[in-house]
């Protein structure tokens, strides 16, 4: 075999069937946190907080982005804006701040907690995206809350 197709092989070993690599572990001395427990403390939260039409996706085997996504509906911008400060609220308590978008506005917040990812959508907006069909919800291992 020819050097370079031996050095694409170790670069790309499913495009060959081999298998893919692994994936990095957390730093030793950083321990995750429970994602089941984190998950079910941001639906609590979320259902706390009147939010509407939550769903809970897992994304396990569809991307490495995260292992579960959430989708929920806020009435207005205002409610919309109090979902998410207390979905951050709940990653705060367990781990660091996650990362949000569209906070300010208030249509459609996202707050990526890395292995966790939230949507929180004004009815409308939640409509026009419609990420629960591009996601695949109602396959088996997903879980409609609320």
């Amino acid at each position: 075999m020819p050097p370079k197709l031996q050095e694409d092989r170790k670069l790309i070993p499913t495009i060959f069937g081999g298998t893919a690599p692994q994936p990095l572990h957390p730093v030793p001395g950083q321990p995750r946190p429970d994602a089941g427990t984190l998950v079910r403390t941001i639906l609590t939260a979320l259902d706390d907080a009147k939010a509407e039409d939550i769903v809970s996706i897992d994304l396990h085997g569809k991307t490495t982005l995260a292992d579960v996504m959430i989708i929920a509906t806020g009435r207005s911008s205002t409610h919309v804006g109090a979902l998410a400060d207390r979905v951050i609220k709940a990653f705060k308590d367990v781990q660091a701040a996650p990362r949000t978008e569209g906070l300010q506005a208030g249509d459609w917040v996202l707050i990526d907690g890395s292995d966790i990812i939230v949507h929180i959508f004004r009815p409308e907006v939640r409509l026009f995206y419609n990420l629960e069909k591009m996601w695949g919800v109602g396959r088996p291992g997903e879980l409609r809350a609320g």
